[in-house]
């Protein structure tokens, strides 16, 4: 009987040269609006996934981006908020950031405040994308929100702690995070 083969995997590579010091820091340590985002990686078996990274991009609270392809243009405040944060070996991570503000949607619809997360880790051959939406601010407007089924909505609204927002995500199986095809 041949030797099976192992299966092909893109890591974990992703600690080489992707993580830097400040990454999880979307703002600085003593920023009176910092939010902590917290949360655990998990596969589909609901185990932690330790060696994941995540992402995060999003605008600053006047809901404007740090890009000058930003038609209000480029924020002037030096805000980067862009984030990047490797799990350790529970599965958990981390980032310091600060609330974003409200966006500008199609149809001259209104986007509710959100982070856009990539997820990179073993066994993906390409990131997936989702967004973190916050419990006590008002999604209902959200045309994003809006478009994925109420049942799943769940999956990417992060819950309010004493020490921030709570944010899980499920890459796969039961309870499993949206994720969008960009």
């Amino acid at each position: 009987m041949p030797e099976t083969t192992p299966s092909q995997t893109v890591g974990p590579y992703l600690s080489i040269g992707l993580p830097w010091p400040d990454g999880p820091d979307v703002v600085p340590a003593g920023e009176p609006a910092a939010i902590r985002i917290h949360g655990r990686v998990l596969d589909g078996a609901g185990e932690p996934v330790p060696d994941a990274m995540i992402e995060t991009w999003q605008a600053d609270a006047d809901g404007r981006f740090d890009h000058p392809d930003d038609p209000r243009g480029a924020v002037a405040s030096g805000f980067r908020g862009f984030g990047r944060c490797p799990t350790d070996p529970g599965g958990s991570y981390e980032i310091r950031t600060i609330m974003p503000g409200s966006l500008p949607g199609p149809a001259g619809s209104t986007q509710a405040p959100h982070i856009d997360v990539s997820v990179l880790a073993r066994g993906l051959l390409h990131r997936v994308v989702t967004r973190i939406y916050f419990e006590d601010n008002d999604n209902s407007g959200d045309p994003v929100l809006a478009s994925v089924p109420e049942a799943r909505q769940r999956t990417l609204v992060a819950t309010k702690t004493g020490d921030g927002y709570r944010f899980d995500i499920r890459l796969q199986g039961e309870g499993e995070t949206v994720f969008f095809d960009v």
